[in-house]
Order: structure tokens, then sequence, then C-alpha cells
């Protein structure tokens, strides 16, 4: 059984002020997994705040080793402008599905996570954004591809 925080607020006269402050700030810590969907989906969401701030040239640096191998930095920012600047300001953004996979299409082997997003921007109401982390030979999850229609 979890006890939550109005379950504490009720208890207080049964159980000792340090048992629910303890729940408190342990909580947090149980609400998020260490699975490889949680861990790449924390990557995308660090990136995905980049390119919707139009920080396009900073987006490129923190994605995966195959991702700027395969654009440049200038045809990314010039790429993403195109594509972005239109749909105008994020209004929302929801994670409809995250798939973590060993294969994919044109891509070598490796573990990858598929997320993907339901979005709403002021100038395009609804849109689907793809986005691929793929955890790198260091350990960490950099985005791979994205991807939004």
């Amino acid at each position: 059984m979890v006890l939550g925080p109005d379950h504490c607020a009720g208890a207080l006269m049964r159980l000792p002020l340090v048992v629910c402050a303890t729940w408190l700030m342990l909580a947090p810590l149980g609400a998020h997994s260490d699975t490889p969907e949680s861990a790449a989906a924390d990557a995308a969401s660090t990136w995905l705040a980049l390119v919707d701030g139009g920080n396009y040239y900073q987006s490129w640096a923190t994605t995966s080793d195959r991702f700027r191998n395969t654009i440049s930095r200038s045809d990314w920012v010039q790429t993403a402008s195109r594509v972005r600047d239109p749909l105008g300001t994020l209004k929302s953004r929801h994670l409809v599905s995250a798939t973590a996979t060993h294969s994919l299409p044109g891509a070598p082997d490796g573990d990858y996570v598929v997320l993907r997003y339901a979005s709403s921007f002021a100038n395009k109401a609804a849109a689907i954004e793809t986005v691929t982390p793929v955890k790198e030979s260091d350990g960490h999850w950099r985005v791979s591809g994205y991807f939004i229609k």
C-alpha cells in the first residue's frame, strides 16, 4: 500500500511526523524509474526544450554522433528553422508512446527508444513529433532522429 501526502496529513495523530516527512522527501525518487524509456524521455525533453526555444545551433551539439555525422550544423539549423519556425510557439506536448528497440531501418543496431508525442503549436493545432534517442557508448542518451508531421 502506498501512502500519499493526504494520508499522512490525516494520520498525523497516529504516525510520527518524521515518517510523513520522510515519505514526502522520498516520494519523488520513486516516481522516476531508471528504465531505458524514462532515461531516453529525459534526454529528449532536454533536447526538445532547446528546439522549442529556437536554439537549433545548440541542439545540434547535443545530438548523437551519428546525427552530427549525418547533417552539418549549418544544414540542421537551416532545416530546423524552416520546419519549426512556421509552427509558432509550442502550446502543449504529451508523450503518447515510448518503444524500446535494438534495430531501426537504416541505422546500426543499438539501444534506441522511439518516442511519439502529440503536440500542439500556435500555428498547427495537432502534430505528431517522433524523437529517437540512442544510448551511446559513453552511456548517455542523445537524440539521433527527429520527425514532425
